[in-house]
């Protein structure tokens, strides 16, 4: 046994090290000036003479990015600090640096001893705020200033930040009035040091008559508000851009223009962050809030008593008159409580940070009108009012059933007078976010993508009907089965029926890491979604919008996929094996998360109460990954056998938005190994399920190299499956040793033996994760 934890301990490291060549190589793998990156974009702008366009385009185009604190980050703080300082070392060829900090790795533990609070998780994600997002998106504003100066709209940052620890409390009783609050606090004094550390950079160039003052009261005061509590100013964001736009001006006038450009840099970073640096988002469970209505009409006069028994109707009739301030103080149930308390803290940092500081309610299992009519009166009753209810209410549909309805409930909130008057309020902008996790683990991968498909078309034509612009918050994960993979092709994919005035997308755990963990890594990857976004506009030389043809053709593969993956999820043995397999049941000891791995605390694992991270992360553990393509091959082959196949191949060359779908569907494939758990092909309960997921495996496998022409996966891209086929082999001995102690494990509970060695196998098991988790970088 001591010998397989010193591998794991071996195989971890190994694994950082590679993390750490991959950042270090970034800009030798990557073509930072190729298609898709700014410099390109701005050259092609440059080249057509489409100042003009870009321009109108920029006016209210932005994409933006939450960080959220999903439990998906293996990596412990300080191991993220040494690839960080590994990956620099290497860059610099240092070799002596490079061997302190693989000894300084060797440790390091990988284990955490306790789970992390949401304070912790916030301040971790602010840690790349400030040294990785700050610094690119500066990069990024600065090189658009620079080739066309009047293309930025100073009313539109093009990049915006958003954040979900401390504020997300769906399933995670930990988050409180008071964390949020805290980690607004943070994000403020973050934004601000920044501002305070450039400005004194400024102060070493900017050594000119009648620019000196200014730079010393500009540094002054964010030195206050940092360090000297009770001399902290009412500082706004305003306040700082007229200080830097006088400084701008005496050096255009009177210094001619020297170093302006350090100045126009920091002016772009206080337009995109203000003071606020992230927007701190509030989510929510939907059926919390009627059950915090009821109580307050039950405890207070400011709902009628017979509240509850009303009808659906009487309550969306009633609920956007409602007039008073609901007392938290009067409930002792900590959910109620928190949950009105949670209204006020957004009223308390919209004063601190700015409107955009918390100007967002997350509603997660929306599936009707009511829902989102609930929030709008809790926002009454937590202090708001009728004409300064400065909050965008957004409804999260995520499983099939309730994306199939999204658009009839959209219909309905347009409809009501109420909810109209108060999104004319907030510039007739409807945002509407869309869950890729759940909706995967509902239906299966082909179904899933093609729900929000075309619940995004959808949306758009009812919103459209009724004058209203209607954004899209995509809820990706890192891997291919949450929405992950190749986000920015899909978004270059979407065609003129589905809205793309703004991309809004979640960026979770792992893939902060790896997609951002670094500012070389952060700006190519924050300006290829940029791009996809503007040249669908600009330069979108086929029309991407799906043909009626084409759209059937879709629907007929989703569906015959959707069968295919119900019939495996309704298998007798599938949450068993699941359960039993692979390390589903360890998750919750891991200690990566504040949040529990279920939404209900049962005692029986039910897969609707499962979380799709711990889902998707145990099939990716067990080297299977069927939410990433499960029912794909039965699908191909149906149309196939239907006479259909030279239209299949025809949309295949199409459609990117079809060719973006099975790219990533050979993604995840390529991360699968079923050598692996092959031994289950023999066993008398689990080997009927083990053989129907590997028969689905190569039958998707053999329809897509018959449609692509190739004879391995992720043929074309070559750099992206070296790395994965070379990441794969480092931790195979890992994901062994994790099925050997997995087996011991079960041997033991079923013999009701409680010997020392099983909580050994236990930690082993879990251990074994972290490695796994790591190498996949975008398996969870």
């Amino acid at each position: 046994m001591d010998v397989l934890f010193r591998f794991v301990q071996y195989v971890e490291r190994q694994i950082v090290l590679f993390d750490a060549l991959e950042d270090a190589a970034f800009k030798h793998v990557n073509d930072m000036s190729g298609p898709g990156t700014m410099k390109n974009l701005l050259s092609e702008v440059a080249r057509t003479g489409k100042e003009e366009e870009l321009a109108e385009k920029l006016k209210d185009y932005s994409v933006l990015m939450t960080l959220t604190a999903h439990p998906t980050q293996f990596y412990p703080g300080p191991v993220l600090g040494i690839i960080n300082d590994l990956s620099r070392a290497v860059i610099e060829n240092n070799a002596s640096e490079i061997n302190l900090y693989l000894q300084q790795l060797g440790k390091t533990p990988f284990l955490k001893k306790q789970k992390p609070t949401p304070y912790d998780e916030a301040v971790s994600l602010i840690w790349y705020l400030e040294n990785v997002f700050y610094q690119a998106s500066g990069r990024i504003i600065s090189a658009l200033r620079e080739q066309f100066p009047h293309a930025l709209s100073n009313e539109n940052p093009v990049i915006k930040m958003g954040f979900w620890p401390g504020g997300d409390r769906d399933g995670n009783p930990f988050v409180k009035s008071e964390t949020t609050l805290r980690v607004a606090e943070a994000l403020r004094g973050a934004i601000i040091r920044c501002y305070y550390f450039d400005v004194r950079r400024l102060k070493r160039r900017l050594t000119f008559k009648g620019v000196d003052v200014l730079l010393a009261e500009l540094e002054q005061k964010l030195y206050n508000n940092i360090f000297v509590p009770n001399q902290r100013t009412d500082l706004s964001k305003g306040e700082i851009l007229d200080l830097l736009n006088q400084i701008k001006e005496i050096i255009i006038y009177q210094h001619n223009g020297l170093f302006v450009d350090k100045v126009d840099n920091l002016i772009g970073k206080v337009m995109i962050f203000g003071l606020h640096f992230a927007t701190l988002d509030i989510r929510q469970d939907s059926s919390v809030h009627g059950n915090v209505l009821k109580a307050i009409a039950a405890r207070e006069q400011l709902l009628p008593a017979d509240y509850d028994g009303l009808s659906d109707a009487e309550k969306i009739a009633l609920l956007p008159s409602l007039k008073g301030k609901a007392q938290p103080e009067l409930y002792e149930d900590p959910l109620i409580r928190d949950t009105i308390e949670s209204v006020g803290a957004m009223r308390t940092i919209q004063g601190l940070n700015g409107e955009n500081g918390c100007c967002r309610y997350i509603i997660s299992q929306c599936s009707n009108a009511l829902n989102v009519l609930e929030v709008m009166g809790l926002l009454l009753l937590g202090g708001f009012s009728k004409d300064s209810l400065t909050v965008d209410i957004v409804p999260l549909f995520e499983t099939v059933d309730d994306l199939k309805a999204a658009a009839a409930v959209m219909q309905e909130l347009y409809e009501n007078a109420a909810y109209r008057k108060h999104l004319k309020k907030r510039g007739d902008v409807q945002t509407i976010m869309l869950g890729f996790s759940d909706g995967t683990k509902d239906g299966g991968y082909l179904m899933a993508n093609w729900a929000i498909y075309k619940a995004k078309e959808e949306l758009t034509r009812v919103s459209r009907e009724y004058d209203v612009d209607v954004v899209f918050f995509d809820g990706r994960g890192g891997p291919p089965a949450r929405g992950g993979g190749k986000t920015h092709r899909f978004y270059a994919s979407m065609g003129r029926n589905i809205a793309n005035k703004q991309i809004q997308l979640t960026i979770q755990g792992q893939t902060v890491s790896s997609n951002f963990g670094t500012i070389d890594t952060a700006q190519f990857n924050i300006e290829q979604l940029l791009n996809a976004g503007i040249s669908n506009d600009l330069f979108s030389s086929r029309e991407e919008t799906l043909e009626e043809g084409e759209d059937g053709l879709l629907q007929a593969l989703a569906e015959e996929s959707y069968r295919a993956y119900i019939a495996l999820k309704e298998h007798p043995y599938f949450l068993p094996y699941l359960n039993e397999v692979s390390p589903l049941r360890f998750y919750n000891e891991t200690n990566i998360a504040s949040r529990p791995t279920k939404r209900k605390n049962t005692g029986r694992l039910e897969l609707k109460d499962l979380r799709a991270i711990p889902f998707v992360g145990s099939w990716s553990q067990l080297k299977q990954n069927i939410s990433g393509y499960y029912g794909v091959g039965t699908a191909l082959q149906a149309l196939d056998k239907q006479g259909k196949w030279k239209a299949v191949k025809q949309l295949y060359g199409n459609s990117s938005f079809f060719k973006a779908l099975l790219d990533n569907c050979e993604m995840a494939m390529k991360k699968c190994f079923f050598p692996l758990t092959e031994h289950f092909s023999r066993h008398p309960v689990y080997g009927e399920l083990w053989t129907l997921i590997y028969d689905e495996f190569e039958l998707t496998k053999k329809y897509i190299f018959k449609l692509s022409g190739k004879t391995e996966l992720m043929a074309d891209y070559p750099v992206e499956q070296l790395s994965i086929q070379m990441r794969e082999r480092i931790v195979l001995p890992l994901s062994t040793i994790q099925q050997y102690a997995l087996t011991k494990f079960q041997a033991l509970e079923k013999s009701g033996d409680n010997k020392p060695m099983k909580e050994v196998y236990e930690k082993l098991i879990m251990r074994s994760s972290f490695g796994i988790i790591n190498a996949a970088r975008n398996s969870a």
